[in-house]
């Protein structure tokens, strides 16, 4: 049976409390892993292979996490992954502690969060569309979208701050915020799926149904490209912000807050939400963020890290109406029971390139120029930009009417 309206609304407040406590602990030690690992080694390709790695793991569990959240319980595959990481991530916080980290031990965990992360998102969007109507998606998803950009605001900022006072004391906030994050979905009364049989099909051909499915939208697979290779350029973007920063004389602390202008941005940008989806088409919107990529190209000419934020900025403030129209549309066209699958077919696409972002930004810091750095960047920012420009999917999307429409 559906949930009742109130409850979908105390549990709706309750599933975006649990998220946004672990992103928000995500966010802090985001900061935290370069930060250790420039203390520890003084090599930014290492810092580099260490968000290389967090993401790595993301991607290698994603197809795995979305076929077991399609057969299993969705609420105890997330209670589950907020364990596993707590406990990682308070024995990294102990080894900090006790002054006994040594490099390969943050490798580990950075793979065991990233793992988690993935099991933890297969189970959410299901969640997410199981406390959400059809029709309320596209708004559900930019408050979503606004209320993370205010965790990612204060996080980073928050994490330098955290690593000047104590090493170890990020990483002991991280896990402290994934078991709040675990109170808020024990509460929740809503089911976090469907009534459905058991699949007792090969797994195989259960994760074919998947790829098969968005495959077969031509809409959602040219977005999961693109998308997917804009994900290269931001974490990769992000760590070079970290290293030129601290190269530049700047702070933990204040590295943080540069890096919360960003969220700053999205947080903005989810107010402007709204008129940008009224004002311009699905196409519109979608090819805009894609060129606001090529702005950090700036810093190729003026190669300070303030150049380099702000160059990003734009970007930030257009994130939050590209998410409230692609992912409502993707959740709202696939049935429950292949959400898992769906969800972690396009995760997987998305972060087929995201871990390269910050390992290559790293490579070419130790070996190259900033400047040639971010100019790889830039460049495939422009490309991306002329993709989706010229793709007859993106030409051809949907209308925002139709997203809000689309049936399951």
């Amino acid at each position: 049976m559906p949930a009742a309206p109130l409850h979908r609304n105390r549990d709706f407040l309750l599933l975006q409390t649990g998220l946004l406590l672990s992103s928000g602990g995500s966010q802090i030690t985001a900061i935290a892993y370069p930060l250790l690992v420039l203390a520890l080694t003084g090599s930014p390709a290492k810092a580099g292979a260490v968000a290389f790695v967090r993401l790595l793991g993301m991607t290698v569990f994603s197809l795995p996490a979305g076929l077991a959240a399609d057969r299993w319980s969705r609420k105890r595959l997330m209670i589950a992954a907020h364990a596993l990481r707590a406990l990682a991530i308070g024995a990294l916080a102990v080894l900090v502690v006790v002054d006994q980290a040594a490099y390969w031990e943050i490798v580990i965990v950075a793979f065991v969060e990233g793992g988690g992360a993935a099991v933890f998102a297969a189970a959410h969007s299901g969640a997410f569309r199981a406390v959400v109507s059809t029709q309320q998606l596209p708004s559900a998803v930019a408050v979503v979208t606004g209320r993370e950009a205010a965790v990612r605001v204060a996080s980073p900022a928050l994490g330098g701050a955290l690593f000047g006072l104590a090493r170890a004391l990020p990483f002991v906030v991280h896990a402290l915020l994934y078991a709040f994050s675990t109170c808020a979905l024990l509460f929740m009364r809503t089911p976090f799926e469907e009534e459905r049989e058991v699949d007792r099909s090969p797994l195989r051909r259960q994760l074919a149904e998947g790829f098969h499915f968005l495959w077969g939208h031509a809409f959602l697979r040219t977005c999961a490209l693109i998308f997917g290779l804009v994900n290269f350029i931001g974490p990769g973007v992000t760590l070079a912000i970290v290293v030129i920063g601290e190269e530049q004389g700047l702070t933990g602390g204040q590295v943080g807050l540069l890096l919360s202008t960003f969220g700053a941005g999205v947080l903005v940008g989810a107010f402007l939400s709204p008129f940008v989806r009224r004002r311009l088409p699905v196409r519109g919107v979608l090819v805009l963020e894609l060129w606001t990529w090529v702005g950090c190209g700036l810093f190729v000419v003026w190669p300070n890290v303030y150049v380099l934020v702000a160059s990003i900025i734009p970007t930030a403030l257009v994130i939050p109406s590209t998410d409230s129209l692609v992912h409502s549309f993707q959740l709202a066209m696939t049935p429950d029971r292949l959400l898992g699958r769906v969800g972690s077919v396009w995760t997987t696409i998305a972060l087929f390139v995201a871990p390269l972002g910050p390992l290559v930004a790293g490579l070419l810091l130790d070996v190259a120029s900033e400047r040639a750095t971010i100019a790889l960047f830039a460049t495939v920012g422009l490309a991306l930009a002329l993709w989706g420009t010229l793709s007859p999917s993106i030409r051809q999307a949907p209308s925002l009417a139709e997203i809000s429409a689309a049936g399951r």
